[in-house]
């Protein structure tokens, strides 16, 4: 098959759909990426850019006519998870079934809730939060979906993800160390925690979606061993060559800023993956795929030269 008529398309233009583009386009991939406005920074070259409501299942149906496979990368604002996270990803998960193509999902580990020792993908699900409820739900759709054989679909879990155009970990725990001011940090900053590059996550979900023995199954992002976020802090410094300063911040504190910002408000339920060590092993997709993760000192390397970028004049 010449597989530049294949047609992969990508609902979501953040760093997740940003990357998995950048991986289908290096495997000779046609790439359509959908978002609510039409447009992205610096967008991939030879990405197709559609503006669409991706609630609106019949336009999903309509997009995604002849793809192989539909990537689901788009997500609603932190804080409306449990109203408008399950709608939007079944009426992409529909347009799937509609046209037979293959439904890969970028997914987190809020369904695992508190565990100890290493997470693994089979581990017990024991979601006990809000939004780790909604997680669990809305993966279970999607599995269960591809048993009773109305889809074909797999699903990437990432830990914490940093890197280029990242607007979470990355605007608050790597930018301010460029501008002097302290990175903000979670919780206990001196338990191991395991962090997930975004190009790799990309690249995790590129390969599901072109690999069939992937199907039916969840997959951990190779992921680097886990670190202290102090020692995160370290390797910026290491970048840089210069101290930086830090501050963290405990649940009490988050629930004051909640009170002025709603998604710090979300990060409540979410502080005990920063009280206890949080310890993924991602070996199967590691051993599956013939990957690893992209060497910390080299991702941070890269995260900080896109962040030099933001810089404000």
């Amino acid at each position: 098959m010449d597989t530049n008529t294949e047609l992969h398309v990508i609902f979501g233009t953040g760093p997740l759909g940003r990357y998995t583009a950048e991986n289908l386009l290096k495997m000779g991939k046609k790439v359509r990426m959908v978002n609510r406005s039409g447009k992205m920074e610096n967008p991939p070259a030879g990405v197709e850019l559609i503006a669409s409501d991706a609630y609106d299942t019949a336009k999903n149906i309509e997009l995604t006519k002849g793809a192989t496979a539909i990537y689901q990368c788009a997500q609603p604002h932190y804080y409306e998870w449990a109203e408008k996270f399950p709608p939007l990803q079944k009426a992409i998960l529909d347009a799937a079934i509609a046209n037979n193509a293959k439904f890969i999902v970028a997914d987190n580990l809020y369904m695992y809730g508190k565990f100890s020792g290493s997470l693994r993908e089979n581990s017990p699900l024991n979601a006990h939060t809000k939004k780790g409820k909604v997680r669990a739900a809305m993966a279970q759709e999607v599995l269960d979906a591809h048993k009773a054989g109305k889809v074909r679909a797999a699903i990437a879990r990432g830990s914490d993800f940093f890197g280029p155009y990242d607007s979470a970990l990355t605007s608050n725990a790597i930018q301010p160390a460029l501008e002097g001011k302290a990175v903000n940090l979670m919780g206990n900053t001196n338990l191991p925690h395991s962090f997930t590059y975004i190009p790799d996550f990309g690249k995790l979900l590129a390969t599901l979606g072109t690999r069939d023995e992937a199907l039916g199954q969840v997959w951990f992002t190779p992921s680097n061993a886990p670190i202290a976020q102090m020692e995160f802090v370290k390797l910026i410094e290491t970048e840089l060559g210069k101290p930086v300063k830090s501050q963290a911040a405990g649940a009490f504190l988050m629930g004051v800023l909640g009170l002025f910002n709603k998604n710090m408000a979300e990060m409540v339920e979410m502080m005990y993956e920063w009280s206890t060590p949080f310890v993924i092993d991602t070996s199967k997709a590691e051993k599956a795929f013939g990957f690893k993760a992209t060497p910390l000192d080299v991702a941070m390397r890269e995260t900080l030269t896109w962040c030099k970028t933001q810089i404000k004049k």
